[in-house]
């Protein structure tokens, strides 16, 4: 097959303890997952159903890269989260069932220009600006469910330049693992190189140029990120 460009390299994230890589076709993040978090943005959290916003996967950064302050922001925004990547064909799971199709978990951050993402939802506007840019999606390696376990409940935090901002348990999400995969397969068909951010707890804020992030969630490791100058 010819084609008039030569494509560029698939986004992929590298298996943990393996030369493999999980090729990403497409990236979704669950909006306002942790109660404390919504809170801290102005929304009362209840049991509604959850809802979605989508990233590029060339948005993908892989954790220990140096990325460069985000274009047209003036704040720029950490969110740490657990990351789900699909292992097969997913379409209208039951909760029961939904640890079947998951191939393994990252960290994740969710980064966001959030001035754009608030004048773009005041003004009815899709968040896209705010959330689907360059290097706003980063990741640690996968770690297959196989060596893990499922993951439910544990230790996630973030600290920026050694001060501790975010500091959670995952069962405090309003929407676990196996309710976010059985509710977005209801809309999708998910499919393998499918990664879905789960939601951040609170303490969110923003980042400037020559800070470091260092995450973590308790079974998959460490994630660090460098921010450096705007381009």
């Amino acid at each position: 097959m010819d084609f008039v460009y030569t494509p560029e390299n698939i986004p992929s994230v590298p298996v943990q303890g393996s030369n493999l890589h999980y090729a990403v076709s497409r990236i979704f993040c669950v909006g306002r997952n942790y109660a404390a978090h919504a809170r801290e943005m102005g929304f009362d959290p209840d049991r509604e159903p959850p809802f979605y916003f989508t990233k590029p996967a060339n948005a993908l950064v892989l954790t220990g890269a140096t990325i460069p302050y985000a274009l047209g922001t003036q704040n720029l925004h950490y969110e740490m989260e657990l990351v789900i990547a699909i292992s097969k064909p997913a379409f209208r799971v039951s909760v029961e069932h939904a640890q079947d199709y998951i191939y393994g978990y990252a960290c994740g951050l969710d980064m966001t220009r959030r001035d754009l993402q608030i004048k773009s939802r005041e003004i009815g506007r899709p968040w896209d600006f705010g959330k689907a840019f360059e290097n706003s999606a980063i990741i640690t390696p996968l770690v297959p469910k196989s060596v893990s376990g499922p993951i439910n409940s544990g230790n996630i935090d973030l600290s920026v330049n050694g001060v501790v901002k975010q500091k959670a348990d995952l069962k405090d999400m309003i929407w676990n693992v196996s309710e976010i995969i059985a509710n977005l397969s209801e809309y999708y068909h998910l499919t393998t190189g499918d990664l879905i951010y789960t939601g951040t707890p609170e303490g969110v804020g923003p980042v400037v140029a020559g800070d470091t992030l260092v995450g973590n969630i308790d079974q998959l490791g460490k994630l660090e990120l460098h921010i450096g100058p705007a381009e």
